[in-house]
């Protein structure tokens, strides 16, 4: 073992567990928000690119 290995400190799972339930809650928001938002039609199929944080054209996705 590294030395830095022995002085790592752990994460604090009370920590993790409130990062998971407020990314929970942030998720809901955007889907209860993305559920209201009017069908586009002849858009594109599949998840929402602006709200994934990447676009793909002809099979090459570009982050923004």
């Amino acid at each position: 073992m590294a030395k830095s290995d022995i002085n790592a400190k752990k994460p604090d799972p009370e920590i993790a567990k409130r990062a998971l339930e407020e990314a929970k809650a942030r998720r809901e928001k955007i889907d209860a928000i993305t559920k209201l938002a009017p069908r586009e039609v002849n858009g594109k199929e599949g998840p929402d690119p602006a709200r994934y944080g990447d676009w793909e054209n002809k099979g090459i996705a570009s982050d923004f």
